[in-house]
C-alpha cells in the first residue's frame, strides 16, 4: 500500500476521532452508573467516575480498549500503561494490580473488555495460514500494550453497535470477534498470541504450570515436581515462568493464595485466621504479615476499608 496524501491522512485522523467519539457515546449510554456489565457474552464495559484505589485481579486472556480515560496495570514491577489510542492484550491468567488514573464525573473512564478464546485464536491462525513463530525471550511477557490501529478501532466500534440491535448479535459478534482476532494477527503482537493458543517454545509447558497453580494454589509448592513433570530443568522452568509472568512461581502462588483470602472474607465473611488456612496458611501470624505485605493493611483493617469503599462507590473496579 503506497503512503497517503495529506488529504487521506486528514480523512482518516477524523474517521478515527469520529470513531472514537461514538464508542464514548455508546459505552456511556449502556453503563450509565459507576460499574461492570455485560451486555454480550465475553464483552464486558466498565465505568468509573473518579481515580480509583489499586485493584487487585487475575486477568484471563483478553483484549482491551479504553474509550475514555487512562488506566495502569501492574505485572509484578511491570507497569503497562494505556489510553484511548493503545489497547492492553493480556495473554494468559495473571495476578495484577490495575488502576484507575483519569477518570472524572464530567468524563468518567470508559473501557470495552472482549475475552479470546484460545480455541478461537488457534482457528484463525489455522484459516489464515498466520502461525505467529513465538516472540524471542526478550519479548516474551503474556501482557503488552500496542497502538491501537484504525481497523481495531473500526471493529470495536460495530463491535459496540451491536448494543442496539440485541437480536443481531448472537450471529453478527462472533464474526466481528473472529476479524479483531485477524486483526491482532496482523499487528506488532502477533507472536504474544502464541500464548493463547497455547503453541511453540516452552510457552505451552508454562500455560500448563500456570493453569495447574490456579488450581492448586492453596497445595505446597514443589518445584522440583513441577518441573519434572513438565519436562523441564528446574532452573529452565523457574527462568521461563519468570520470564512470562514477571513473577517466580513461588511469588505467583503467593498472589493467588493472598488474592482469594481477600475474596473469602469479603465474600464469605471468613476471618482471616480461617481464610488464611483455607487458601494454604498453617502460620496464622505469618498469613498476616503476608498480606499486609501484599495490600498495604492487615487483612481485617483491609476488608472494613474495603466493605465501607463498596458502600459507598457501589462495588469495586475491574477492567
Amino acid at each position: 500500500m503506497g503512503l497517503m496524501n495529506p488529504q487521506q491522512v486528514e480523512r482518516e485522523a477524523h474517521r478515527a476521532q469520529a470513531n472514537r467519539d461514538e464508542l464514548v457515546e455508546r459505552i456511556a449510554r449502556a453503563v450509565r452508573e459507576d460499574g461492570t456489565v455485560e451486555p454480550l457474552k465475553g464483552m464486558s464495559l466498565h465505568r468509573v467516575s473518579w481515580p480509583n484505589a489499586p485493584v487487585h485481579s487475575v486477568s484471563s486472556p483478553a483484549f482491551c480498549v479504553i474509550a475514555q480515560g487512562s488506566k495502569e496495570v501492574f505485572l509484578g514491577k511491570e507497569r503497562y500503561q494505556y489510553d484511548p489510542y493503545h489497547y492492553l492484550l493480556f495473554t494468559a491468567e495473571l495476578p495484577v494490580v490495575s488502576q484507575v488514573i483519569e477518570a472524572s464525573p464530567e468524563r468518567p473512564y470508559l473501557s470495552l473488555r472482549l475475552e479470546l478464546d484460545p480455541t478461537l485464536v488457534g482457528s484463525v491462525m489455522v484459516e489464515t495460514s498466520r502461525h505467529p513463530s513465538p516472540p524471542n525471550h526478550a519479548d516474551v511477557r503474556a501482557i503488552n500494550v500496542s497502538a491501537l490501529d484504525a481497523g481495531l478501532l473500526d471493529a470495536m466500534v460495530r463491535l459496540a453497535r451491536l448494543l442496539d440491535t440485541p437480536a443481531e448479535a448472537p450471529f453478527l459478534a462472533p464474526l466481528i470477534t473472529r476479524e479483531i482476532v485477524y486483526r491482532l494477527l496482523r499487528g506488532e503482537q502477533r507472536g504474544r498470541l502464541c500464548h493463547i493458543a497455547v503453541l511453540g517454545g516452552h510457552t505451552h509447558r508454562i500455560a500448563r504450570a500456570i493453569e495447574r497453580l490456579r488450581n492448586e494454589f492453596n497445595r505446597p509448592l514443589r518445584i522440583n515436581d513441577m518441573a519434572g513433570e513438565l519436562g523441564m530443568s528446574v532452573s529452565g522452568f523457574y527462568h521461563h515462568f519468570k520470564a512470562v509472568t514477571a513473577m517466580s512461581p513461588l511469588q505467583f502462588q503467593k498472589r493467588l493464595r493472598l488474592q482469594e483470602a481477600r475474596r473469602l472474607m469479603l465474600g464469605e465473611d471468613l476471618d482471616a485466621a480461617s481464610a488464611g488456612f483455607r487458601v494454604g496458611y498453617d502460620d496464622a501470624s505469618y498469613f498476616n504479615r503476608e498480606y499486609k505485605s501484599l495490600f498495604g493493611l492487615p487483612p481485617l483493617r483491609d476488608v472494613e476499608r474495603l466493605r465501607a469503599a463498596v458502600g459507598q462507590n457501589g462495588g469495586l473496579g475491574a477492567d
